[in-house]
C-alpha cells in the first residue's frame, strides 16, 4: 500500500488530489503520508540492492555511505512533514474539544431527563446541569485561548509533546471536584430553608470529603513532582527524552517507545475506578461532597506511589561495554586500523521513541577528536544499523594512530562513557 501510494503520488502535482504542502493545515496529513510512503519505498529498494549508482556500486563502504546519505535526506523530509502534521492537528484539536464538551453536556441532560421519569425533576438535577454548563464553558474558553497548543489539552501535554499521564489524572480529578462544588453551590443558591442550607454547608465539611480531598492533593502533588523528577533526570543525563511529533491518546498508557507501561496503566485504571465510584456517590447524594471510602482512597494512593516509583526507575544512561574490529568472512584477524569498521557493543544507544530514521541519523560516534556519523544500513522492514545494543562505524583516516577514546552521542544528546581502543597504522 505504501509503495502504491508513493508511485501514485509521484505523478501528481503539489495540490492535485490533496495538498502536500507542509504548511497547509488541510494537506499536512496527506503530505506526511506521501513522504512516509516514498521513504519506505526508497528504503526497501536500497535494502534489496536496487537504485545504487554505478560509481559507488563497486565499493561496499562507498555504497553504504551513499545509501545512508540518501536515506538521511529522505528521513529529514518525513520529519519535517510530520512536524507540520502535528502542528496542524493541534490547531484543529480545540474545535473537537468544543464538540466533545457540548456532547457531554447533552448526554448529561438526556440521562437526567430519563432518570427523572417517575421521580420528577428536582433542584439537584438543575444544579448538576448548570454546573456542567459552567465547567463546559470554562473548558471551551480555555480551548480558545490555547487553540494553537491543543485547546483544553494544552495543560496535560508535556514538554516532549506527549500526553502526560500524571497531569491528565490530576486534571480529571480537579474538574470532578470543581463540578461537585458547583453542584453544591447551585443547590445552596436555590435552597429556601435554613435547615437545607445548613445541611448543604455541612456537606462541604472535611469530614465528608476527606477521602476525595486526600486523593486530589496526592494526584496534584504527583503531577508536579513527576515533572521535576523527569526534568532533573534529563539534565543529569540519566533519562533520554526525544520530542514526539504530536500527542496521542495512547501516551497515557505507554512509554515513549509506544510499549505498554505497567506503572501508567495501573495508575489510570485505579484512578478511573475511584473516580467512577465518587461520581456515583455524588449522583446518589448531591447534597454533600462524595465521601470516598478510605479503603478506595488508600488504593488510589498506593497506585500513585507505584507510578512515582516507576518514574524514578525508568531510563538509564547509555553505556559502552566493548569495542571490537568488524571481521568479514575470509578476513584475517588483525588490530584496528584506520579504514576498518568497528563494532561498538553496549546498551541504550537508541532512546525510546527515537526508532525513526531521522532520529537514528543524528547518532554520532566520537573517535578521538573526530565525529563519525553512524551510517544507516537498511534491511527489509527497518535498519540493521544503528541498533540499541550495537553500532558499526568506520574508523576515518583522520584518526591519529595510538590510544584513542570512543564515545557515543545518542539522538537525545546523551553521551556514553569513554572506551579506550588502540588504533595502529
Amino acid at each position: 500500500m505504501a509503495v502504491q501510494e508513493a508511485r501514485d503520488g509521484a505523478g501528481t502535482g503539489a495540490h492535485a488530489g490533496g495538498c502536500a504542502c507542509g504548511d497547509c493545515p488541510h494537506g499536512a496529513r496527506t503530505g506526511h503520508r506521501r513522504a512516509v510512503a516514498e521513504f519506505l519505498l526508497k528504503r526497501d529498494e536500497f535494502a534489496a540492492g536496487q537504485g545504487l549508482p554505478a560509481a559507488v556500486a563497486h565499493s561496499a563502504s562507498a555504497s553504504r555511505q551513499w545509501v545512508s546519505e540518501e536515506l538521511t535526506q529522505s528521513a529529514g523530509l518525513v520529519a519535517e512533514r510530520g512536524r507540520a502534521e502535528g502542528e496542524a492537528w493541534l490547531a484543529r484539536l480545540w474545535r473537537r474539544t468544543v464538540f466533545a464538551v457540548g456532547a457531554a453536556v447533552v448526554v448529561l441532560l438526556l440521562v437526567q431527563a430519563l432518570t427523572a421519569i417517575g421521580a420528577g425533576w428536582t433542584a439537584a438535577r438543575t444544579a448538576g446541569l448548570l454546573a456542567a454548563v459552567v465547567v463546559g464553558g470554562a473548558l471551551t474558553a480555555a480551548s480558545w485561548f490555547h487553540r494553537a497548543r491543543g485547546g483544553a489539552l494544552a495543560p496535560v501535554i508535556g514538554e516532549d509533546n506527549r500526553l502526560s499521564t500524571s497531569r491528565a489524572v490530576a486534571a480529571v480529578w480537579v474538574l470532578f471536584v470543581a463540578y461537585a462544588v458547583l453542584v453544591l453551590a447551585g443547590r445552596l443558591a436555590v435552597a429556601s430553608g435554613h435547615a437545607e442550607r445548613d445541611a448543604l454547608i455541612d456537606g462541604l465539611g472535611l469530614a465528608r470529603g476527606a477521602g476525595v480531598a486526600t486523593v486530589l492533593a496526592v494526584v496534584c502533588g504527583i503531577a508536579v513532582l513527576v515533572r521535576r523528577v523527569v526534568a532533573l533526570r534529563v539534565l543529569g543525563q540519566r533519562l533520554q527524552k526525544v520530542r514526539a511529533y504530536r500527542p496521542r491518546a495512547a501516551d497515557l498508557l505507554t512509554d515513549d517507545a509506544g510499549r505498554g507501561s505497567f506503572a501508567d496503566i495501573q495508575y489510570v485504571v485505579i484512578s478511573a475506578v475511584a473516580l467512577v465510584f465518587a461520581a456515583v456517590r455524588l449522583a446518589r447524594r448531591p447534597d454533600r461532597l462524595p465521601d470516598l471510602p478510605w479503603g478506595l482512597a488508600v488504593l488510589a494512593l498506593v497506585s500513585a506511589a507505584t507510578y512515582l516509583a516507576g518514574k524514578y526507575a525508568e531510563g538509564g544512561r547509555p553505556v559502552i561495554l566493548s569495542v571490537v574490529r568488524t571481521r568479514e568472512a575470509g578476513d584475517l584477524d588483525a588490530p584496528i586500523r584506520t579504514g576498518d569498521d568497528i563494532e561498538i557493543r553496549g546498551a541504550g544507544f537508541v532512546p525510546p521513541g527515537a526508532q525513526d530514521a531521522d532520529r537514528l541519523s543524528r547518532m554520532v560516534v566520537r573517535i578521538g577528536a573526530v565525529n563519525v556519523h553512524v551510517p544507516l544500513v537498511p534491511v527489509a522492514g527497518g535498519f540493521s544499523n544503528p541498533a540499541d545494543s550495537v553500532l558499526t562505524v568506520p574508523v576515518p583516516a583522520d584518526v591519529e594512530p595510538g590510544r584513542v577514546d570512543v564515545q557515543v552521542v545518542t539522538a537525545a544528546g546523551v553521551e556514553t562513557n569513554r572506551y579506550a581502543i588502540d588504533v595502529t597504522e
